[in-house]
């Protein structure tokens, strides 16, 4: 984290401030809505205790419904400038490693003050959202609001619920109308989904690595794929980080917009598409591609994450970049919309904080806490930060697979290539999930090729994994 310019510890005036803290923000006023009767609920990871976001819905007539995403208003505790708040500037986010999570926030702050903990009164930013019965949004609201979380839930155990395969999760049981509210969240963000796709947002499926520990011990790095759950919560982000960037446009106020401009390697995709015997248009069209992906999951979902990771390298990573009020946005390619923020989860990335700093001061009529050319900066070295995390956590993970892999040199297995450019070939296997460099036999290959290998190499302290290919 050091030598990328990221902070793993807090500065001193910040451990002083935070002693100074005592407690969550008590801040009331007429602006600020009463909205702890509804049956609000936070759905995220089982072992997540940074919790920013929560929501509910209400059926309307003729087969409508109304959402509201709370979320947590860190802005009350956390002042600009303050030795908390220039520390998270300078990391802008969370890094989330095997080993250690290292908060943007304090986790006094992140874990409990500032957070959406079940059962506490907190203060929120409440985005409103009203869905006709097709899921087009006709309506849309932003204002501060005191919440309560009424259930802490799981992805898994909450997806499993509402796919049929489990009874429901304790919490959902035990509090009458629960159950009803979160399967009508759940079908409008089935028809968001639809929608979306239906306008040329891109239907990637990836999986993700998780650490699986017994006690300090690392047993493996597990596959873990998206599912019902995690897809409800994506979808009314998406729709919410809209709301957000549009309420601010509307307002004559510039912004951080989160962009995936279009992909600079649509040769490969098209080459890709070719592969398979579909083709693509010469010129980038999100809608093509989506297209090609829908066919290639109903004739081969087995391998369908393997395609979904190969077209996320080629479409490249997301960016933040100024918005200035009149101005035309990139937008983002793969989500197929133009107004787009991050605005969902400021506990653990600062460009939603600085989202918030801006929507709070439009609903009061205060001047924007943060100029174009300040914001423009910060698109910057929020973009570089984030990519710096990542490596971070890349980094770490690898040292994690080197480890489960030390004892398996000489051991076969078939491989996905994931990068391919001069200073290098990669590859990534399953089982467990881990990507290494391809040493020998790397030339005439490229991202999405299938390849059998054989490992050759683990170096653990830095992470090093290489293969060889087998002809």
């Amino acid at each position: 984290m050091l030598e990328r310019g990221l902070q793993p510890d807090f500065s001193d005036d910040a451990q002083r401030q935070l002693r100074g803290i005592s407690g969550v923000s008590t801040e009331r006023g007429p602006a600020i809505r009463d909205l702890r009767h509804l049956l609000w609920a936070s759905i995220d990871n089982d072992d997540s205790r940074d919790l920013d976001q929560l929501s509910v819905a209400e059926a309307l007539p003729g087969g409508g419904a109304r959402v509201r995403v709370a979320i947590a208003d860190v802005d009350a505790v956390v002042l600009p400038g303050s030795p908390i708040d220039e520390r998270a500037r300078c990391n802008t986010t969370s890094v989330y490693t095997v080993a250690e999570v290292f908060p943007m926030l304090p986790e006094r702050l992140s874990t409990d003050l500032t957070s959406l903990a079940q059962d506490q009164e907190r203060l929120a930013l409440c985005i409103e959202m009203t869905f006709d019965a097709e899921g087009a949004l006709s309506a849309s609201d932003i204002y501060r609001a005191l919440v309560v979380n009424r259930a802490k839930l799981a992805y898994n155990s909450l997806a499993a619920w509402l796919d049929g395969h489990a009874p429901a999760p304790a919490r959902v049981a035990a509090i009458p109308g629960l159950d009803a509210l979160l399967r009508l969240q759940d079908a409008v963000a089935q028809q968001l989904r639809k929608r979306r796709y239906g306008q040329g947002a891109l239907g990637l499926r990836t999986i993700e690595a998780r650490a699986v520990f017994e006690g300090e011990l690392l047993l493996d790095l597990r596959q873990e794929q998206g599912n019902r759950a995690k897809e409800l919560i994506e979808d009314f982000m998406i729709a919410a980080n809209g709301v957000a960037a549009r309420f601010l446009a509307q307002r004559g106020l510039p912004s951080l917009r989160r962009v995936l401009r279009t992909p600079e390697r649509w040769d490969r995709l098209v080459a890709l598409a070719n592969g398979y015997g579909a083709s693509l248009p010469e010129a980038p069209n999100a809608g093509a591609l989506n297209d090609f992906l829908v066919s290639r999951e109903r004739s081969d979902p087995s391998r369908f994450f393997d395609l979904s990771l190969a077209v996320v390298k080629l479409l490249g990573r997301g960016e933040y970049a100024l918005d200035l009020p009149g101005a035309q946005s990139p937008g983002h390619f793969a989500l197929s919309v133009q107004d787009y923020t991050h605005s969902t989860a400021p506990n653990r990335r600062f460009p939603d904080l600085i989202t918030q700093r801006l929507i709070k001061a439009a609903l009061e009529n205060r001047h924007a806490p943060y100029a174009s050319r300040e914001l423009d900066q910060l698109a910057s070295h929020c973009t570089l930060q984030e990519d710096n995390a990542a490596k971070v956590e890349r980094q770490v993970q690898k040292s994690a697979a080197a480890l489960l892999l030390a004892s398996r040199v000489g051991e076969r297995f078939d491989a996905i290539v994931t990068g391919a450019a001069a200073k290098g070939t990669w590859v990534r296997i399953e089982s467990p999930t881990a990507e290494g460099k391809l040493v020998q036999g790397e030339h005439g290959l490229d991202v999405g090729d299938r390849v059998r290998v054989v490992l050759t190499h683990t170096d653990v302290e830095r992470g090093f994994i290489d293969f060889k290919r087998i002809e």
